[in-house]
């Protein structure tokens, strides 16, 4: 019944056109979080150029004839020309082809997704994004940490912690001013300095943070510690990329959790 159900949906499923690209986001690693229409676009893609985090067992639903280019980076990689890939799109595309450019996260937040839809718009490529499950926003939800909880918070922050230059450097004590929850992509490398810059911007070293890694994959790790203390945790726990780093009062309702209901702790930690 529920296959039936499911290969409706699909039926009704937006049409993948040849010489059209579609962005499309596979969510934060677990298969389990593609949208339905992330599924039926794997499976009608002629060509799938995929960004480094991309699980394998992802890849294997696309349809056997697709071809897979790996078009991404990882940490301490140089970045791949993104004029060039943009190029191989529309190249891809005015061939005839269904190109489906795959897309950890949600293809919008911090993906570059908005630089490449608008060389496809300045190219006259035909685009479709299918929005993904964002890692930061995932990767709280698999830890018990709420993004938002009554009498806490009225807004969470999402930041990237990658600046290209110290001309690109974020604004931290502006944020540390908002009194507001933040997520943050891309930090792990610099979190030193960027703690750092959130206690002189005035939020307190005792503010609970919370480093998750490989958030809903088999080799999820969590770090919880404070913004005054994760430099020193991080030796005696090493956490490594990819990573989110949750940082407010937000990060408390997990350790509650744990007290409240210690017969999860396994699921939990």
């Amino acid at each position: 019944m529920i296959g039936e159900k499911l290969e409706s949906m699909l039926d009704g499923s937006p049409v993948f056109e040849p010489g059209t690209v579609w962005l499309v986001g596979a969510g934060p690693g677990d298969p389990g979080y593609l949208t339905v229409n992330a599924l039926r676009a794997l499976q009608q893609a002629d060509t799938i150029l995929h960004d480094a985090l991309i699980d394998d067992r992802i890849l294997e639903l696309a349809r056997p004839e697709a071809a897979k280019i790996y078009s991404g980076k990882r940490a301490g990689e140089h970045s791949i020309d993104r004029d060039a890939l943009c190029a191989r799109m529309v190249d891809l595309a005015r061939s005839g082809q269904r190109v489906l450019r795959l897309k950890g996260g949600d293809p919008m937040i911090f993906g570059r997704g908005g630089e490449e839809i608008l060389k496809l718009a300045e190219a006259g490529i035909p685009f479709r994004i299918v929005p993904g499950v964002t890692a930061g926003l995932a990767a709280m939800a698999v830890a018990t940490i709420p993004a938002t909880q009554r009498d806490v918070n009225r807004a969470v922050v999402l930041a990237t912690g990658h600046a290209a230059s110290d001309a690109d450097e974020t604004d931290w004590a502006a944020l540390a001013g908002l009194g507001q929850p933040l997520v943050l992509y891309m930090a792990l490398r610099r979190l030193d300095r960027i703690a750092g810059e959130l206690i002189a911007g005035g939020m307190g070293r005792e503010t609970p943070l919370a480093v998750i890694s490989s958030a809903t994959r088999s080799d999820e790790d969590i770090l919880v510690s404070t913004l005054g203390t994760v430099s020193e945790d991080r030796k005696r726990h090493p956490i490594e990329p990819p990573a989110v780093v949750v940082i407010g009062e937000i990060v408390t309702m997990r350790e509650r959790l744990l007290r409240i209901a210690p017969a999860f702790a396994g699921a939990l930690a």
